[in-house]
């Protein structure tokens, strides 16, 4: 069994830390929100005894990489280069890019924006939509009206934070175990009302789900009392920013090979369907679904790692 093992590099102004594993190949994986390279902890070793070199950052904003102070920090224009310069550390020219959650989003428009550094795309969760027909704050307005959504009650800085940070234990148990604050279809989340929290009406389980262990709850929570939560809202605050900068983003079609694949109890289906992908992706080559909810490479490693090597093996 390969070992993972840890640096940090320089890569578009910032330190990044890195976990890796094995040699071939590279394969970069993108976590999202809240978490860490721990989220790809049962990938790094699967795709590293299967040949390849797997690497998982910590997102900026995360972990032990920098979090710099900005809100347009983190807007993609921003973001994406840290991911190319991963590469130029490593010294390949091209990679496998694979994403879950928000490391979905960055991962299709690196492959949107950078079809000459990735190969292949995997996106998780989080289907490829393309630009949308207006900001997506504003269309968020026009879908839910007063009704209460979670990218909207990011929006405020510091309001979140606040939340969260309060008792981190409770709220990595709550998001990762209880019910998904960003499930639109949920009882609890359709009972919020204007002012409420993210935590509102949502318990943390008694008991964790056999794919979670307190101890990964320990991880995720160390994480966040190095960083806070400023750097991970601070994505959600740059959509309308990246609507406005990267107009080019409504031209661009993902042709290179790549594969969506999701849980089929993934909440995120209720806001975001994956049909668009018939047009935002002519590459897309296969849909995976599995059983499952949202943090789905965790509740589901050996289902997650064999779609995984069976798309990277067709390459």
């Amino acid at each position: 069994m390969a070992d993972i093992t840890h640096r940090t590099i320089k890569t578009n102004g910032i330190n990044l830390h890195i976990a890796e594993a094995g040699t071939g190949p590279l394969v970069l994986m993108i976590h999202g929100w809240p978490e860490s390279w721990y989220s790809w902890r049962h990938q790094l070793v699967a795709l590293a005894d299967a040949g390849y070199h797997a690497v998982a950052p910590d997102v900026r904003g995360y972990g032990q990489s920098d979090c710099p102070p900005n809100i347009e920090d983190y807007s993609l224009k921003n973001m994406l280069p840290d991911f190319t310069g991963i590469l130029d550390d490593i010294g390949e020219q091209t990679a496998v890019v694979v994403g879950h959650d928000w490391g979905s989003a960055l991962a299709w428009n690196s492959a949107a924006l950078y079809p000459e550094r990735y190969r292949a795309v995997v996106g998780m969760s989080v289907p490829h939509l393309g630009r949308g027909p207006m900001a997506p704050t504003t269309l968020f307005k026009t879908v839910f009206g007063d009704n209460w959504f979670y990218i909207m009650y990011f929006q405020e800085p510091g309001v979140a934070e606040a939340e969260f940070e309060a008792d981190l234990r409770t709220t990595m148990r709550t998001i990762l175990a209880g019910v998904a604050g960003f499930d639109t279809q949920a009882a609890q989340v359709q009972a919020k009302k204007k002012g409420d929290k993210f935590l509102t009406g949502i318990s943390q389980p008694e008991t964790l789900p056999a794919w979670l262990t307190e101890a990964d709850i320990d991880y995720f929570v160390s994480q966040f009392e190095k960083t806070g939560f400023r750097g991970g809202l601070n994505r959600y605050r740059n959509m309308d920013r990246d609507w406005e900068q990267l107009p080019e983003l409504g031209e661009k079609k993902i042709e290179q090979p790549a594969m969506f694949l999701t849980g089929d109890k993934d909440p995120v289906k209720g806001f975001a369907p994956a049909d668009g992908m018939k047009t935002t992706v002519p590459g897309l080559r296969d849909t995976v679904e599995v059983p499952g909810g949202h943090w789905i490479q965790q509740e589901q490693p050996e289902l997650v790692n064999a779609a995984l090597l069976k798309f990277l093996k067709g390459l």
